[in-house]
């Protein structure tokens, strides 16, 4: 399994200064990859669609977020070899072929390592803010999936959807990697599973909960074989929010929250359930990210380390 770090994109330490010195921290600890989330605002008073009961309070890191694709760009300029992933980007935030540009711009000043996580959101707010309806999403990101992958490979390209339109054109410049960057999709049911076999190149999870795990890696690798495709092919990479404690954590303690070596447990265990790529994420740690201390985490959770 690999492992990956997320970048200081939420909150004060979201600086232009942390953003490069965790990235080249990661690149030369042997990290295989730096990520960036992506949030659009912060409601006042949420009407959640998943995350929580409507109303409640998002997490404070949401507040402040750097956009995704400005912090990667960022960030491949710095960087030599460190692979750079997005999980994820939320489709309804964009049009395809607009997307398609802009990554495959990406790909190429970073030399062909982009990884792109896609996926349809969850609150209604930031819907609401970009005009699409919450029960588009689904049909929208067939279509939208189609239509990017057109973009990214095709000479001249045409499509018509119900939802997107690109009349015969040339889009280029293509991406570096052919046919296309390694394509994530990301969420929790089985539609999604079914898109990620039909579409994609893997799957892109967010903070999914040990005991969870093993059933969306085999919701998955259902779906790859029921579409005909090898299981073996797509990639199951999951996000992973942590804490470093002093002490070790009690029973029922949160995966990835606890002692280095408790820590490390669950990382071996993330494994046996079949993830092939685990990217710790520190924007979302108690009372806030400080930087020396998640500089000092990453050296003792870095491959090769343990």
């Amino acid at each position: 399994m690999h492992l990956g770090f997320g970048l200081p994109t939420a909150g004060a330490w979201a600086t232009p200064d942390s953003v490069v010195t965790i990235a080249r921290r990661a690149e030369a600890l042997g990290y295989r990859s730096v990520w960036a989330f992506q949030r659009l605002l912060y409601p006042v008073a949420p009407q959640n669609l998943y995350y929580g009961a409507p109303g409640a309070a998002w997490p404070d890191a949401f507040r402040s977020v750097l956009d995704p694709l400005v912090a990667l760009s960022f960030v491949a300029a710095a960087t030599e070899r460190v692979r750079l992933g997005a999980s994820v980007l939320l489709m309804p935030f964009y049009s395809p072929v607009l997307l398609a540009r802009m990554l495959a711009s990406i790909d190429i000043v970073s030399r062909g390592r982009l990884d792109v996580g896609v996926g349809t959101g969850w609150s209604l707010d930031e819907l609401q803010a970009v005009g699409v309806p919450p029960d588009e999403r689904g049909p929208r990101a067939d279509e939208f999936l189609e239509c990017l992958k057109a973009a990214w490979t095709g000479d001249e390209v045409e499509f018509t959807g119900r939802f997107y339109t690109i009349p015969r054109s040339r889009i280029d410049p293509k991406p570096v990697q052919r046919p296309h960057p390694p394509l994530l999709i990301g969420g929790y049911s089985d539609r999604v599973f079914r898109r990620v076999a039909r579409h994609g190149d893997g799957y892109a999870g967010g903070n999914i909960p040990l005991a969870d795990m093993a059933a969306v890696v085999g919701g998955v690798q259902r779906a790859a074989v029921a579409a005909g495709r090898d299981p073996g092919e797509l990639r199951i990479v999951c996000r992973g929010s942590f804490n470093v404690t002093a002490e070790p954590e009690g029973d029922g303690r949160r995966a990835l929250w606890g002692t280095l070596d408790q820590i490390r447990d669950d990382v071996r265990r993330y494994e046996a359930a079949g993830v092939t790529e685990l990217f710790f994420e520190p924007n979302f740690q108690p009372g806030g990210p400080v930087l020396e201390r998640v500089l000092d985490a990453m050296e003792a959770l870095a491959p090769g380390r343990w």
